[in-house]
């Protein structure tokens, strides 16, 4: 029963929902102090600017027992709904908190484990995940394999009561902060495609890994290389059957295109309120052109928030999340490269100085550094998580029924 109305985007809330938010909000104001202040815009999802302090914060939200909120709580969640994942989101933007470390685990790994893992994995890879103990990498993209991901190359082979994995992964993001990371992997000799792969998680503290930084436009190392060469992990460390790794690993981008999006929208918000604040300063909103835009990007949130939420509640219907997870990723990452565009124009020539943090001259100066990092981060956007060639054959052969893209020499 629905009383005592409120909305979050377009889900009403009810009074258990009303308590649940006075009580994020509560335990933020009592947390977010010291050194955790004014630092949202340090790093992002392929950022590790500021890690340690992120760090901090993710240990910070596991003691308050805010990591994995709708997980079971046998294995260290709150049993919380959907609705309350986004109210918690949406404060801890509204808060303006440290941007999220290890998330890679709790949002993409955890979901996968819970849907395909035993219960003796559930039972040991979630509970360290909800007190924030452990940092994960995703390992999908190799150097032949990006945007075509089942042509997987890196191998593993049986040797008693363990595996051994030979290959390489690309673009890893935080692989040098992590402890593990969930890779797919070719596990039946002879295969190709999206047979015969596995989803596998390995230990990277072992001789038989290296980590290989990848420096990017922003001065920072957030994407790497992982070379395994007789790498090891044991036989229970892999999620669903063998072979099924294909399964598993949509399973993963599912809600990699569909739940993480909250933050990002939740985090544009924040950004657009930055903007606006910016272009009414430095009288850019008396433009004409200008005002058109930044009408305009605020329409296309507002659209993205609808999408969002239509998303959302169709998971909530179904049990799972479906193709059309694609729709919001291709929208977002599209969004946001114009919108960073916009915000480049809004700053003009200042946006080239490039200068550090609290370097500039108030209070413009941390808007040019933030805004600047987020214009560079947003390149990016509409290649990871698949590309948006990639979003539009899945939106146009899965979720429309059009006819499927003619392959190359079939």
């Amino acid at each position: 029963m629905v009383s005592d109305v409120d909305e979050v985007g377009q889900i009403a809330l009810s009074r258990a929902d009303r308590d649940f938010r006075d009580e994020v909000r509560t335990w933020l104001g009592e947390h977010l102090k010291g050194d955790f202040v004014g630092t949202a815009d340090r790093g992002g999802p392929d950022d590790d600017d500021n890690w340690e302090l992120r760090r901090a914060w993710e240990h910070e939200l596991g003691a308050g027992n805010w990591l994995g909120l709708s997980w079971p709580r046998e294995y260290g969640g709150r049993g919380a709904t959907m609705t309350q994942e986004i109210i918690f989101a949406m404060e801890c933007a509204r808060a303006q908190t440290p941007p999220r470390a290890a998330f890679h685990g709790e949002t993409l790994m955890a979901p996968t484990a819970l849907t395909h893992g035993t219960e003796a994995q559930k039972q040991r890879l979630l509970p360290p995940m909800a007190r924030g103990e452990v940092v994960w990498c995703q390992g999908y993209s190799e150097p032949g394999a990006g945007s075509d991901l089942a042509a997987i190359n890196t191998r593993a082979e049986r040797d008693g009561d363990r595996w051994v994995v030979n290959g390489q992964k690309i673009w890893t993001t935080f692989a040098q902060h992590a402890s593990w990371i969930f890779a797919i992997v070719r596990t039946q000799p002879g295969t190709s495609r999206h047979a015969g792969l596995s989803y596998m998680l390995i230990p990277l503290d072992q001789p038989g890994v290296t980590v290989v930084p990848i420096r990017t436009m922003l001065g920072d190392s957030g994407f790497n290389e992982v070379f395994f060469d007789d790498a090891h992990t044991s036989v229970d460390n892999v999620l669903g059957a063998e072979g099924d790794g294909w399964n598993a690993a949509m399973t993963t981008l599912g809600h990699e295109r569909a739940t993480s999006v909250l933050n990002y929208q939740f985090s544009f918000v924040r950004e657009m309120d930055q903007l606006r604040a910016v272009a009414a300063r430095r009288g850019a909103a008396d433009d004409p052109v200008l005002r058109h835009r930044l009408v305009d990007s605020y329409i296309g949130l507002q659209i993205m928030a609808h999408n969002n939420m239509r998303t959302l509640s169709a998971a909530l219907r179904d049990g799972r999340f479906g193709p059309e997870a694609s729709i919001g990723k291709y929208y977002w990452s599209r969004w946001h490269q114009q919108f960073t565009e916009l915000a480049m124009d809004v700053l003009g020539p200042d946006a080239l100085l490039g200068t550090e943090w609290g370097s500039g001259p108030e209070p413009d100066g941390q808007d040019h550094e933030a805004i600047r990092r987020s214009f560079i981060r947003a390149r990016a956007e509409t290649i990871y998580a698949g590309t948006s060639e990639v979003q539009r054959n899945i939106i146009s052969e899965r979720v429309l029924g059009l006819p499927r893209e003619p392959k190359v020499g079939a």
